[in-house]
């Protein structure tokens, strides 16, 4: 008796110490939920509400900083008003013969989590104690492409590249590389989103703080 009671204050005990370590996230159904009272919540698909916009997601496949498939489905998902502010920058693009390319948007929280646990550097991956902005739906991670030819602006390194090069103020470039940064990071920040210092492929929707972690799965969208 005094055995199981000990076993049962430990389970407690560890419930009540993961229940203050990380924060609030809200799963499929209580998501469900949600959008039923606040539309503007939803979880849009990129690709369906932009078309011409081009996908490069690396976590479904094993073309990533883990090795392995994070995704189960090669989409990508952003929150209305963050989808409706890369449509406004799809069609700005458009008139230079440029457009976007997506290689991640929202991230469900259980992937942030084996991030942090599995990755050699956490010093580039979000803490789950704190969640990313990706788990919010306010994240994306992207480039730019010649709509001609399809093919990437030349930038300072390769997508999810862990090095100071890949930083957003990094200044020993070639002059191309240093122009096509500032042109992404200015059409970015004119439609309301914010560059990550140590990644210039990573920005944030200025409006995150009103949006909850999630981890609803890609195939329950």
């Amino acid at each position: 008796m005094k055995k199981s009671l000990f076993i049962l204050l430990a389970c407690c005990c560890v419930f009540i110490s993961s229940a203050q370590q990380y924060p609030y996230v809200l799963s499929a159904s209580a998501y469900a939920q949600q959008i039923k009272t606040h539309p503007e919540k939803k979880l849009v698909e990129i690709t369906k509400a932009i078309p011409s916009i081009k996908l490069d997601v690396r976590y479904a496949t094993k073309n990533n900083f883990m090795g392995r498939v994070m995704y189960k489905q090669a989409r990508a998902f952003a929150r209305a008003p963050v989808a409706e502010a890369l449509k406004k920058i799809q069609t700005e693009l458009a008139l230079k013969g440029l457009g976007l390319k997506i290689f991640d948007g929202y991230r469900p929280y259980a992937v942030t989590v084996d991030f942090f646990k599995f990755a050699k550097d956490t010093n580039f991956v979000a803490n789950p104690k704190y969640g990313s902005k990706h788990n919010r739906g306010c994240a994306v991670d992207l480039t730019i492409i010649d709509l001609k030819t399809g093919k990437e602006l030349e930038m300072p390194t390769p997508y999810d590249c862990f090095s100071r090069k890949a930083g957003a103020l990094y200044a020993k470039l070639p002059a191309i590389q240093i122009q096509n940064r500032a042109l992404l990071r200015s059409v970015m920040e004119k439609h309301g989103f914010m560059q990550l210092p140590s990644e210039w492929w990573h920005f944030d929707f200025k409006g995150w703080k009103a949006f909850e972690l999630l981890n609803v799965p890609f195939e329950k969208l």
